[in-house]
């Protein structure tokens, strides 16, 4: 998998080198805030599979609602933000829809979570492996 991204000004770019452990919505309160929006896509992927362009980003840390901190990486010139270094994970915290809006509507038969999940109930066999192997520090 080669995907690429960066910041509105084009000033930061990466590649993502393999595919993501997971893809998810997160509606909690700390998203909304972040991004102004309802909720956000969030993808869960190992740092060694992000290839950062030659331009760093600046970062700032919260704190969640789960009082772990959260690390937000942005671009220093246009403001957008780019990725987050969530301190809980890996762990069974990350997707929440109690705090969903009511005005939006999910789809049918689309999995939701009203408070976090657990990886061994929800990711396939491969991805399960894959965050082992990470854990143990091989790979």
């Amino acid at each position: 998998m080669n995907l690429e991204g960066g910041c509105a000004c084009k000033a930061i770019r990466y590649r993502l080198t393999e595919s993501p452990l997971i893809v998810h919505a997160c509606h909690c309160r700390d998203c909304q805030r972040a991004t102004g929006g309802p909720f956000v896509i969030n993808i869960w992927i190992e740092g060694r599979f992000v290839e950062a362009g030659p331009v760093a980003p600046k970062s700032f840390r919260l704190t969640g609602g789960t009082g772990k901190h959260h690390d937000v990486f942005f671009c220093e010139t246009c403001g957008t933000t780019l990725w987050s270094r969530y301190h809980i994970v890996p762990s069974d915290c990350l997707f929440y829809t109690r705090s969903k809006l009511p005005w939006l509507v999910l789809p049918e038969g689309v999995p939701t979570f009203q408070t976090g999940y657990k990886i061994d109930e929800v990711w396939s066999a491969e991805n399960k492996e894959r965050l082992r192997r990470n854990r143990a520090g091989q790979a």
